[in-house]
């Protein structure tokens, strides 16, 4: 019993493990996607005012944004034709190694009372 109980334990703590996402692979991806084109260099600073700022910004946000491109026009899903492209490929690790590096960058995001 003790046994079971203690790779039930190390299985929850290695998916927890995977679901922080890759900081190192999440860069080279965006870095393969060019995702500073439209959100600029640093990810702070989007060559339109409606894009949004990535950096910093929440990892379970990013990630279901990027799923809701992902999953396109439709129930649950967000429409852009070019978002929607770029994340067609991407697996759900490479969506969560993505939200860890954007994540993991400083943002100039504040919250105001």
């Amino acid at each position: 019993m003790k046994k079971t109980l203690f790779a039930v334990a190390c299985c929850i703590a290695s998916a927890g493990a995977f679901a922080a996402g890759n900081i190192n692979n999440g860069k080279a991806l965006a870095e393969k996607y060019a995702c500073a084109t439209c959100h600029g260099k640093d990810y702070n600073s989007p060559i339109d005012p409606s894009y949004p700022k990535l950096a910093g910004q929440h990892k379970d946000y990013l990630a279901h944004a990027l799923i809701a491109y992902k999953r396109g026009d439709g129930p649950n899903g967000r429409n852009n034709p070019i978002m929607g492209g770029l994340v067609k490929p991407l697996s759900n690790k490479d969506i969560a190694d993505l939200a860890a590096y954007l994540h993991s960058l400083p943002g100039n995001m504040v919250v105001k009372r």
